[in-house]
């Protein structure tokens, strides 16, 4: 079942590095074997992404939940590489101890390393967010765990806003892998989406993202938008 994030009447988002082979130099002989290049088309625009071949779906892996929560008196921060450029995301362990260790966790096993944005949601050719973290790139995978940590009932989902998504039927703060980082100033999303943390300094990367051509119907982008890898750091205050 696709995660969805639920506005009125919008279903905004869903279930909710490896270097390209150098071309063979020399054609294959009895002792020299072929190595297959994926094919890399070009960007149907110039929007300051690399062209990357289209990502192969992974398996749905079971992963292990993390109870290793993080130490909410120092910068958790998680740097996200992509091939639209990098930016980073201050953890919110003290508001969500639960969600960050998880997330945390299938960081540290290189769970994202490969996987997409696999929607890209513009209602109306407006920002809304921008959603990644499916194993298979269609919206319905996810860790084979779930966990569920209802964010702060104050909890609003601005710009930069970083929050996990969930199916409609699950509970408030339900979690796999997939998340979702807020395009729009502002959103009417009410607080039932697990809070992760927040974009924070250089956000190029992002806006270079929400600005890549998607589907109007399935919100997927033209052009794949790759996680190469997120890397995990902690930092005195």
């Amino acid at each position: 079942m696709v995660l969805l994030l639920v506005v009125i009447a919008l279903a905004g988002c869903g279930k909710d590095d490896s270097p390209l082979a150098d071309s063979p130099t020399a054609p294959a002989t009895a002792q020299t074997a072929t190595t297959e290049v994926p094919a890399v088309a070009p960007r149907s625009a110039k929007d300051g992404c690399k062209a990357v071949p289209p990502p192969v779906p992974k398996d749905d892996p079971d992963a292990t939940r993390s109870q290793r929560k993080l130490n909410p008196k120092r910068r958790n921060i998680a740097t996200v590489k992509t091939n639209c450029g990098s930016f980073r995301i201050l953890l919110d362990a003290r508001r969500a101890p639960k969600t960050t260790a998880s997330f945390a966790g299938l960081v540290r096993k290189r769970y994202f390393d490969g996987l997409t944005f696999h929607r890209i949601a513009k209602p109306g050719g407006n920002d809304f967010v921008i959603q990644g973290g499916d194993p298979l790139g269609d919206g319905n995978g996810g860790p084979g765990y779930s966990v569920v940590e209802a964010p702060p009932k104050s909890t609003s989902y601005d710009r930069g806003v970083v929050a996990m998504a969930k199916a409609s039927d699950e509970k408030p703060g339900t979690s796999g892998s997939q998340f979702f980082i807020v395009t729009a100033d502002e959103t009417p999303l009410p607080p039932e989406y697990a809070l992760l943390g927040r974009v924070f300094g250089d956000q190029t990367a992002v806006r270079r993202i929400a600005a890549v051509p998607a589907d109007p119907v399935t919100d997927m982008p033209v052009d794949p938008v790759v996680i190469q890898s997120i890397r995990l750091t902690s930092q005195k205050p």
